[in-house]
């Protein structure tokens, strides 16, 4: 089992920044992929960055160049550096986790609300 714990997140007006930060416990060995979802009220939780424990990064098209994940396997932690923020980055951001056989692991979500 992998326990995650969020922190960060809040309300920030259009145009600042926030910083998402997500530590991992437990059987943290069985970790590759880790990353942050996003559900806004009425949608789907979707993908916003997703980071492997070689580094290689992944975000969706609507964050690029705006948001940065990062992640530091000794202290077993993984960031989401949030610029430029949009109204529409407004959602619950979830930490997650993927074990070697594909199982999800999911923090307990963090508010982040982007005042226009």
């Amino acid at each position: 089992q992998v326990q995650l714990v969020e922190s960060g997140g809040g309300l920030v007006q259009a145009g600042g920044s926030l910083r998402l930060s997500c530590a991992a416990s437990g059987s943290v060995f069985i970790v590759n992929v880790m990353g942050w979802y996003r559900q806004a009220p009425g949608k789907q939780r979707e993908l916003v960055a997703s980071i492997t424990r070689g580094g290689s990064s992944n975000y969706v098209d609507s964050v690029k160049g705006r948001f940065t994940i990062s992640r530091d396997n000794a202290k077993n932690t993984v960031n989401l550096q949030m610029n430029s923020l949009k109204p529409e980055d407004t959602a619950v951001y979830y930490c997650n986790a993927q074990g070697t056989l594909g199982e999800n692991y999911w923090g307990q979500g963090a508010q982040v609300t982007v005042s226009s």
